[in-house]
């Protein structure tokens, strides 16, 4: 009862709930405590609504991306009401039907790209009121409805680039009422012109994006482009500049005509866009001669340029002055992606920025993927003090010389990154008293010298990942006191000397993975109390062999984030004891991929304020995790155990992760999960457990009620989970079996076993024999006795069955045989040992006997009453009487039976108090013959009485009254004696 009333209850609380808190397709994500959205991703589903089926209602973020839905009909959404953004893209998505986003009035953002849709229907977005941002990128779109973008007023950015578009004049009637359109992106398509039949562009719209197209005219009238800010037009390669000629571009900020046939010389001619908001990037100034005509168109029509933008025009070399004669640069001069090389600068004499002439109020120089070897040195060049920022990544610069920069004294950001630089001065850096950001990663560097950055006082990050540097030598950053991040990732530093970091003492964040360093020594470097705050050590060749040792961490107090993980060759192998002491405001600790084969129980101790650890592959298979291990990490949010090697999961272990809100176990050894032990982490929202080999069984049976039904935890994709064996699903398994309580089922057992064994006595008293014979008679009748047994009564084979103790055997055979069958009589008795069948089992002979007889005579005596075999005689032939309703039992005491022996036969007791019976004549009595003679003479009437022979015999008492079915006890009076028959 207690497991019905258990299951119903489960099954109750499913039902009451939507739906329950693991989701077949999707994983929950949380943005706040209302902005509730999911992300279904790479799900093997082909239908959208199988999907979602089982989603929440108040949805606000859906994204569905990356799967094979073919489909997506009418109303797939409309239970969520309350979705803002929707994403829909690489789906494989051909059709969409007119209703699919009907009801979603909150949509604010659809993301339909990278699908296959050719065409879309005129209501789609009817349904769209509040949509803002809509994004069609990469499908198969050759038209657009013009109808389509009636009902979305509020669209603001609207991307089609990427399609197979042509007719230009049916988007711009498509778009031309939306008053907010800001963003219109038609990238590579097929427009061959911006024909438009007289329909213009809402006044909102400020970015037109229109690159590589087919253009080969622009086609539309003068005010068309008028209120266009940012135009693209670029890789367009059959545009010229008579095609804007007529065409307003006065108020366009930024005109972009990257690889186009345009002359831009000309275009500044004839078209009104002011010459500073042309990007000149890719327009074939590829010259010194063709430079200077620009530089002097350029400075008719202005006195001062914001941006020049010189890019992709394959210039080659820069003569002297070369920019003499452009107007005033303020902010920056762009002269990446060309051919410029060190030789011909130096050969035109305009290395150090020379071929700037008296253009120095810039500030930003980009000469990024040019063909630079070398930065000469600049000592006696006249600095240029606007400068801030040099970009001279990509090229392929080898050697530094000393006071490279020396021209460049207030340059606040240098990227020297991904070069080939393996030589740099000691002195290459001097004067960059101001600099605040140095990139010289991926390059070749092997050595820093203690005056590399002796300048270098305002320094806040220095990047010199990617490089060679295999030692740090004593005071290489000793006057680096204000930087904040120092990045020596991805070197081979094997070293670094007791005194390599001094000098860094606001420095915050350290890189040193993916080195060759196979201790921590950060106990040498005191410098580093109460600021190190990041510390990268992944990738490197620590281990540990001994379970104690002195904690490398103890100066770093204030270190909130660490990284540990994926140590060579063989990993940490160890985790000491006390190991992270000094970390007392450590909030993050990655061990990720190491092999780990013991964990001390104290080494997590320091971390009372971890907030989030992870191990995923950290630890050798079946690694123990020692009870207590986290027991001060109370602060734990998020906990990572990915391919952890862990075997079990158990309170004595997690217990005290009181505040975890996100524990990651897939791919581990445990086949079960205590579901008390996760009810005690009462703020946990977040499961994954896939990838467990769990049991289908008894063991799991509460996990699996557990994961379905609860309402607090998302447990990930359960529906997915299989079963150990292989051939079910760990959420349906059957546990019908297992909802027992043990409790309640010892409770009743016992008291049913107390209630048997108090009623098994008495019955064994009062009902033994009538068991017994309904035992036996039922093998009789399934042994086809029954026929036997149910005869007509003249029918049966014996007048009387005598049953009797084997003690009596001498006067049963000496008196009652002779007296009965003897000379004279037409009697015939049945006598055990004369007329049973030999062979056959006593009890199948007895009910035989007893219902192949007309009446069955008891001959009872003391011997016969503690006889067993006898008293199922006379049960079975009680039986008889009472159930036949016939009188056909006799009883014949030979000697006086007290009333206490005969107290277990209750059946007998109940015929002697109903039926007569004979007693033999005892021998002292006054005449025993005649007592005798009258004793036979009344048996020998019994036996015949109520029977057809009897009748046949023609004696005179055939139609005497049945005495021996009186009710009363008759009494018989011979020689002064009563005898009881």
């Amino acid at each position: 009862m207690a497991a019905l009333v258990y299951r119903l209850s489960c099954l109750a609380l499913v039902l009451a709930v939507a739906a329950a808190y693991t989701f077949k397709n999707c994983i929950e994500t949380r943005d706040g405590a209302r902005n509730l959205g999911f992300k279904c991703i790479q799900r093997k589903e082909t239908n959208i609504s199988a999907i979602m089926d089982d989603l929440q209602g108040h949805v606000i973020n859906l994204s569905i991306w990356g799967n094979s839905i073919p489909h997506i009909p009418d109303k797939a959404f409309t239970r969520f009401t309350d979705l803002q953004l929707l994403r829909l893209d690489s789906n494989n998505v051909s059709t969409i039907d007119a209703l699919a986003f009907s009801d979603l009035h909150q949509l604010r953002s659809l993301n339909l790209s990278f699908n296959n849709i050719s065409q879309l229907s005129p209501s789609l977005f009817a349904s769209l009121h509040n949509l803002t941002f809509l994004l069609l990128r990469g499908n198969r779109l050759k038209r657009l409805p013009v109808e389509i973008f009636f009902a979305v007023h509020k669209l603001g950015t609207l991307i089609l680039q990427e399609n197979l578009l042509t007719n230009f004049s049916e988007i711009v009637e498509s778009v031309s009422h939306l008053g907010n359109l800001s963003i219109l992106m038609l990238c590579h398509n097929k427009f061959t012109s911006l024909e438009h039949n007289r329909i213009a562009f809402p006044k909102s719209l400020t970015k037109l994006y229109l690159y590589q197209n087919k253009l080969s005219t622009l086609g539309c009238q003068r005010s068309f482009l008028s209120g266009v800010e940012i135009l693209d037009l670029s890789y367009n390669s059959r545009l010229t500049a008579e095609d804007f000629a007529g065409v307003d571009l006065e108020r366009t900020n930024y005109l972009k005509l990257d690889t186009t046939a345009v002359d831009v010389i000309k275009l500044l001619n004839i078209s009104n866009i002011q010459a500073g908001h042309v990007d000149f990037t890719g327009t074939g100034v590829k010259n010194s001669s063709l430079l200077l005509e620009l530089c002097e168109v350029l400075r008719r029509k202005m006195k001062y340029l914001n941006d020049l933008r010189l890019g992709n025009n394959n210039i080659r070399d820069l003569a002297n002055d070369t920019l003499s004669r452009c107007p005033t640069i303020r902010m920056s001069l762009d002269l990446s992606r060309n051919q410029i090389t060190s030789r011909s600068l130096q050969e035109s004499n305009s290395t150090c920025l020379r071929f700037l002439g008296e253009n120095r109020s810039l500030k930003t120089i980009i000469m990024e993927n040019n063909k630079l070897t070398r930065l000469y040195s600049c000592r006696n060049v006249r600095p240029f003090h606007k400068l801030e920022e040099l970009k001279l990544r990509y090229n392929r610069i080898l050697s530094v010389y000393s006071y490279a920069f020396h021209h460049t004294p207030n340059v606040v950001t240098l990227n020297l990154n991904i070069n080939n630089i393996a030589y740099l001065a000691h002195k290459a850096l001097k004067g960059l008293v101001r600099l605040r950001t140095l990139r010289l990663d991926n390059n070749l560097l092997t050595d820093l010298f203690c005056d590399t950055f002796e300048d270098l006082t305002s320094l806040q990050t220095l990047n010199l990942r990617n490089n060679r540097i295999s030692v740090i030598f004593n005071k290489t950053f000793s006057r680096l006191n204000n930087l904040a991040t120092l990045d020596l990732g991805g070197n081979k530093i094997s070293q670094i000397r007791p005194a390599g970091l001094e000098g860094l003492r606001n420095l915050s964040n350290l890189y040193l993975d993916g080195n060759h360093l196979n201790q921590i020594d950060m106990c040498l470097h005191p410098v580093f109390e109460g600021m190190l705050k990041v510390l990268d050590l992944e990738n490197n060749f620590i281990h540990f062999s001994r379970l104690t040792v002195i904690s490398p961490f103890v100066n770093l107090s204030r270190l909130e984030d660490l990284k540990l993980g994926n140590q060579r060759l063989y990993g940490l192998k160890l985790l000491p004891r006390k190991f992270f002491h000094g970390l007392g405001n450590l909030t993050s600790l990655y061990l990720t991929n190491n092999q780990i084969s013991y964990i001390a129980v104290d080494a997590f101790d320091e971390l009372k304020r971890l907030r989030f650890l992870t191990l995923n592959k950290c630890c050798d298979v079946n690694i123990p995790l020692l009870p207590g291990m986290f027991k001060n990490l109370r602060n734990l949010s998020k906990l990572t155990l990915e391919n952890a090697g862990i075997q079990n999961f158990s309170r004595e272990v997690f217990g005290n992760l009181s505040r975890v809100q996100s524990l990651q176990l897939n791919h581990n050894g445990m086949q079960s999960l205590d579901v008390g032990m996760l009810s005690d982490l009462h703020r946990l929202r977040y499961l994954d457990i896939r990838n467990l080999p769990l049991s289908c069984t008894c063991l799991n049976s509460q996990l699996q009620n557990w994961t379905v039904i609860n309402q607090r935890v998302q447990v990930v994709y359960v529906y997915n989970l299989p079963c150990q064996e292989g051939q079910k699903n760990f959420y349906n398994f059957e546990t019908n079996v297992c909802y027992i309580d043990l409790g309640e089922f010892l409770f009743f057992s016992t008291a049913v076993a107390a209630a048997l064994l108090t009623v098994i006595p008495l019955l064994y008293v009062k009902l033994y024999w009538k068991m017994k014979y309904g035992y036996y008679v039922f093998r009789s009748w399934f042994g086809e006795q029954w026929r036997k047994f149910k005869e007509e009564e003249e029918n049966c084979t014996y007048d009387a069955f005598v049953s009797y103790n084997s003690n009596d055997e001498v006067w049963v055979m000496e008196q009652l045989l002779p007296k009965l069958e003897g000379t004279g009589s037409s009697l015939k008795l049945c006598l055990h040992h004369r007329d049973f069948e030999p062979g056959r089992d006593i009890v199948d002979n007895i009910v035989a006997a007893v219902y192949s007889s007309r009446k069955t005579i008891c001959v009872v005596s003391r011997n016969f009453i503690q006889s067993e075999w006898c008293s199922l005689e006379i049960q079975l032939a009680s039986y008889r009487l009472f159930d036949e309703h016939r009188d056909v039992l006799l009883l014949v005491f030979l000697e006086p039976v007290s009333e206490r022996q005969m107290s277990s036969y209750h059946r007998m007791r109940k015929v002697m108090l109903k039926k007569t019976y004979l007693q033999w004549p005892s021998s002292d009595c006054i005449n025993p013959e005649q007592a005798q003679e009258l004793f036979w003479n009344q048996l020998r009437r019994a036996v015949k009485a109520g029977s057809k022979l009897e009748m046949e015999d023609g004696d005179e008492t055939r139609a005497a009254p049945d005495d021996l079915g009186d009710s009363d006890t008759q009494t018989l009076i011979a020689d002064g004696n009563y005898y009881t028959y």
